[in-house]
């Protein structure tokens, strides 16, 4: 449902622009809707193939992704787009590593629980697994990804016993980090003040959050009706991408954004509801690990359109426009869905 009104609401919101700068009104919606036909199918090969709760495979998919992050630092290979490295091209097509190495991170994690005989769960390769991505992510540089892999991996640690002043000496560090993280790049420490006061620069720094404010507000309790956007009209850049649950907001207004995150919450309820009834710790932790990344970005997401948090790029799981994103959000999905098939719930 999620994705079939991504694919509605990439074409209302993506019309214009497509329009303006490819002379089609619909390229947005063609490719989405071949993104989603090869998503779905890759899901529903996952949720069948046994060799989803392989570990071993989950060790190859980790390592495939390190060396695509690799790859896309590499001049020549990764293309820059919005001041981030971070895709590989292929013609009119084009990847994001970033987004593949979160799913294959939570798969490496749960796999590496299975193998455990210690008594002790704490282990230093988790701490590997984690940090190697994620500083290869910090390089293109892409925080919103890092943030959403990062929590992810957490969940599966917490549930798996890792103690809670281990967490809060973490949580202390993180913030540390994350104010080195500000002070090293001026743009980061621009968007904090943006966040903090958008006014302070309307046209520059702000421009993104007021814009996604001034297509929320108006919307109203039934918005102005599909297609009927104002926003999308070059005032909010690309909303088809990160910004496009303004657009669902302005066109469908409180009914229609409130539904949409009522369907997440669904989702949320239903895949926790599958987690808690696995047999086994890792079948626990891949369900809870994957379910954990879809609800963290979505509500990343949720926050930076509504002003909640500061505007990073970060998709919305299912509805924005790109193939990347989708295809990891199904890629999850599919894991899932594999161990209610698998005869390891209860």
């Amino acid at each position: 449902m999620l994705s079939f009104i991504g694919l509605v609401f990439v074409h209302s919101a993506g019309s214009y622009w497509g329009a303006v700068h490819y002379a089609d009104s619909s390229p947005f919606i063609v490719k989405q809707g071949i993104y989603m036909v090869v998503s779905v199918g890759i899901a529903l090969l996952m949720m069948k193939s046994p060799l989803t709760s392989n570990p071993k495979i989950w060790t190859v998919v980790y390592y495939v992704t390190i060396l695509m992050l690799v790859a896309v630092l590499i001049p020549g290979i990764g293309a820059v787009r919005n001041g981030s490295q971070s895709w590989i091209a292929f013609g009119p097509f084009s990847i994001q590593p970033a987004e593949f190495v979160k799913v294959a991170l939570i798969g490496k994690l749960a796999s590496s629980f299975n193998r455990s005989r210690k008594k002790s769960v704490f282990q230093l390769s988790h701490f590997g697994y984690i940090l190697l991505p994620a500083a290869l992510i910090m390089l293109q540089p892409d925080l919103g990804s890092a943030v959403i892999m990062i929590v992810s991996a957490f969940v599966i640690l917490f549930i798996a016993g890792y103690p809670l002043k281990f967490f809060l000496f973490l949580g202390a560090s993180g913030v540390g980090a994350f104010i080195a993280l500000i002070a090293s790049a001026p743009y980061r420490l621009d968007r904090i003040k943006s966040y903090v006061d958008p006014w302070s620069d309307p046209l520059g720094k702000g421009f993104q959050g007021i814009q996604s404010l001034f297509a929320i507000a108006p919307g109203g309790l039934f918005g102005h009706g599909y297609g009927n956007s104002r926003q999308k009209y070059l005032y909010l850049p690309e909303p088809q991408n990160d910004f496009i649950f303004s657009i669902i907001a302005e066109e469908t207004g409180f009914i229609g954004a409130t539904f949409i995150l009522f369907v997440f919450i669904v989702l949320m309820v239903a895949t926790f509801g599958i987690a808690i009834r696995m047999k086994g710790r890792s079948e626990f932790y891949m369900v809870a690990g994957m379910g954990s990344m879809i609800i963290f970005q979505t509500v990343l997401n949720v926050g930076v359109v509504s002003g909640l948090l500061p505007v990073t790029g970060v998709t919305l799981p299912f509805i924005s426009y790109g193939g990347s994103s989708l295809l990891t959000t199904w890629i999850a999905v599919g894991t899932i869905l594999h161990y209610t098939t698998d005869q390891k719930w209860r």
